[in-house]
């Protein structure tokens, strides 16, 4: 048996709760924790799914998909579950956990909790989509009435919320343009699409995706979209101009409108990226600006969750002319019941399953009428302020440079460039980012081609108080200074996190690729198929 000592007394000093240094001390966790298909042993239970009832009939399943043997899933204890996840959970760096401004053009902001309370309420988490209309009343009336909130939004006539996403929602807006001009017999001539390189590029994707040929605008001199090889690519073959305002470098064309109408004039249709809207709510409407289409991606502008990039949502909004194209089901209301209406035969058709992802329209209908119409401008208000705010900050950090529009104040987001500290230290943008990690927050490059050398975009929306973006910049800045003063600190990076560098070659060799776990076991384990 050990001897116990009373302890010294703790005098107020050492009591005293130490200053925090200036930037945050941050290790993440790091369990090193098997997949769940490992773990657990045979016999091992979580829960006691009860006996079915003798007197309930058999469930008529064909034969043919009938199991020969019970799927080999993992047996595992309730708490070994919990404690799994839990550690999983610790691995992350997720929005709710640091300061998330570096996802840019991704617009991450604050999702409310209590919207997840709204949709694991069993009246949405248990709905079936083969349920009866008259049993699904009330979401219906929800999807219906956000459709109406983003007509007015977008000052469009109809709206449909069946994609699943933003780029899901590009597709169809380009569906409906190559549906519009079948419709009128020239499909066959207006086989190009006009796009900016710094729009989404799912707008390129999608019209090459549909079969339309690309053509791309480049910045003026002045960072704008070059209004003149806009003139220069428009003609009888145009079927249709695909454009983000605000750009991806967060600057506005002021010129939208001249766009539109020269696009307008050559007898093309004009859709109006607005995945992400969340600098110009309430202050400019994709209508007013004269689109014929637009989209908003419901996961960034309207605060509902992105979810690891799923599930997510998409809504297209249209003029009446284009009404029609719509996918089916819409959502239709007499007056006294809402029902779906499959009966469009000029629609493109379904997008995806059902009608939508109803969950995160549910959480997009709260968060949109928590704030209202003022409330929805000042949270556009908001993240334009904290963009040029910590746009202000960044300028300071010696390195950095912001191309284009020299001098201007962007809307909601800004790229950045590294490229002078990179030609000072043979350090990119790449490593900031990941060294950004160790202080326990980060920012991505997924700008492949870099346009603009050794990118960097941040977006900080309203979500982010003062002292957040006070804090984002200092670790920018600490993570430059040690760029050229300790720069083999930083292409080792990170130091602090759950791992360390992923090696990046395997991204491009399918033969390791291991999407299951039974591609797993064969091509990682060497197990027979």
């Amino acid at each position: 048996m050990t001897a116990h000592t009373t302890p010294a007394p703790v005098s107020p000093d050492q009591a005293r709760i130490a200053p925090k240094p200036a930037l945050r001390r941050f290790h993440q966790a790091s369990w090193d924790e098997k997949l769940i298909f490992e773990l657990g042993s045979p016999g091992e239970r979580g829960v006691l799914v009860p006996e079915a009832d003798p007197a309930l009939p058999a469930p008529e399943l064909p034969a043919a998909l009938r199991r020969a043997e019970p799927p080999a899933l993992p047996e595992m204890s309730q708490q070994q579950v919990l404690r799994h996840y839990l550690r999983l959970s610790q691995e992350n760096l997720g929005a709710d956990l640091n300061i998330d401004v570096g996802q840019g053009t991704c617009t991450m902001k604050y999702s409310p909790k209590v919207n997840d309370r709204f949709v694991r309420d069993p009246r949405i988490a248990a709905l079936h989509p083969l349920q009866e209309e008259e049993t699904v009343q009330g979401v219906l009336r929800i999807i219906h009435e956000l459709e109406g909130l983003l007509k007015e939004i977008s000052g469009m006539d109809r709206v449909s919320l069946q994609p699943g996403a933003g780029s899901a929602a590009i597709y169809t807006n380009v569906a409906m343009i190559r549906a519009y001009f079948a419709a009128r017999g020239e499909l066959e001539q207006r086989d190009e699409v006009i796009t900016t390189i710094f729009s989404h590029p799912s707008n390129a994707a999608c019209a090459k995706t549909a079969g339309f040929k690309v053509i791309t605008l480049h910045p003026d001199a002045d960072g704008y979209p070059d209004i003149e090889a806009l003139k220069a690519a428009v003609g009888p073959r145009t079927a249709a101009l695909l454009i983000t305002n605000p750009e991806d470098t967060g600057i506005y064309n002021p010129r939208i409108e001249e766009f539109v109408r020269i696009v307008h004039e050559a007898g093309g249709l004009c859709s109006y990226d607005q995945a992400n809207a969340n600098g110009i709510l309430g202050i400019t409407r994709a209508r007013d600006a004269g689109f014929d289409l637009c989209h908003f991606n419901l996961h960034k502008t309207f605060s509902t969750p992105h979810a690891c990039g799923g599930p997510a949502a998409g809504a297209c909004a249209v003029t009446a002319d284009l009404a029609p194209y719509l996918p089916v089901p819409t959502v239709e209301f007499d007056g006294e019941r809402y029902r779906l209406d499959d009966d469009r035969p000029e629609s493109v058709g379904k997008m995806r399953p059902f009608y939508g992802v109803v969950p995160n329209l549910v959480r997009a209908y709260a968060w949109i009428m928590s704030l209202g119409a003022d409330g929805l401008r000042a949270a556009a208000e908001t993240a334009v302020l904290n963009n040029n705010y910590l746009l202000h900050k960044v300028r300071q950090i010696p390195g950095v440079e912001i191309p284009y529009a020299e001098g201007r104040p962007r809307v909601e987001q800004v790229r950045y460039s590294w490229r002078k500290l990179y030609e000072d230290t043979g350090v990119h943008s790449e490593d900031l980012g990941l060294r950004a990690a160790d202080f326990g927050t980060h920012y991505w490059t997924s700008h492949h081609p870099y346009v603009v050398p050794e990118p960097m975009t941040l977006e900080p929306t309203e979500s982010y108080t003062r002292a957040d973006l006070d804090e984002y910049a200092a670790i920018l800045a600490e993570v430059a200074r040690e760029a050229y003063e300790e720069p083999e600190t930083v292409r080792t990076a990170p130091h602090r996190s759950t791992v360390h560098r992923v090696r990046p070659e395997a991204l491009d060799d399918p033969s390791t690729w291991a999407v299951s776990w039974r591609a797993y076991r064969r091509k990682i384990l060497g197990e027979p198929s």
